[in-house]
């Protein structure tokens, strides 16, 4: 993704402290995450704030592994899995989702930073403690505003996952739940998939 550089970004200042650190009045815009030094990794832009991830615990890493593992068998070839890529939905809204399917002419090389949420067919999040409310309420919001026709939470419950699946209502612009799954996730849409929760203990 390539996008100017507005001048009113700061960048750094004398003292070495990133500048990104005060915001401007009207908050960033998702084409600004690009030209900022210093940047910590996976940060997010969440209604012009930016967002900072916490230390993860195994729980996501082993489940964010096992998904990638099986979405890779199930995907048709016209679509394409992608572990932690942020998507703009708009102007001051560039979240970082854990996984992504997206369409694979969307893929223009392997420079790219973000993707549009029009090329986005799944968003996948794993719920962290820090994380819990955007990943619950929020993002949830700002993906069904944008268009995206599949949304699924995965919870942490007691070292063993829990999928929330949602799809979305064009009539209100809102995810309606499908259905949760503890021990097997299996679904018919956005494609056919058959996925052994369980699976995560063995990692």
């Amino acid at each position: 993704m390539t996008a100017e550089v507005r001048s009113e970004v700061p960048m750094s200042d004398i003292c070495g402290v990133p500048r990104w650190v005060f915001p401007p009045p009207e908050g960033f815009r998702a084409t600004d995450l690009d030209h900022m030094p210093q940047l910590p990794a996976h940060t997010e832009l969440i209604d012009g704030s930016l967002v900072f991830v916490s230390p993860r615990a195994s729980f996501h890493t082993l489940m964010l592994f096992l998904l990638e593992r099986e979405l890779r068998r199930y995907v048709p070839s016209q679509l394409r899995v992608r572990r932690e890529m942020s998507i703009i939905l708009g102007t001051r809204q560039r979240p970082e989702p854990d996984m992504v399917i997206i369409r694979a002419e969307a893929v223009q090389g392997t420079g790219e930073t973000a993707y549009q949420a029009g090329d986005v067919v799944l968003v996948v999040e794993v719920v962290s403690p820090e994380s819990e409310e955007r990943d619950r309420k929020r993002k949830p919001q700002l993906y069904a505003e944008a268009g995206i026709a599949h949304f699924w939470r995965i919870e942490n419950q007691s070292g063993r996952p829990t999928v929330y699946v949602y799809e979305l209502d064009p009539a209100t612009t809102a995810y309606a739940l499908t259905g949760i799954y503890h021990d097997r996730l299996k679904v018919s849409v956005p494609f056919d998939a058959d996925i052994d929760l369980a699976e995560i203990d063995e990692l």
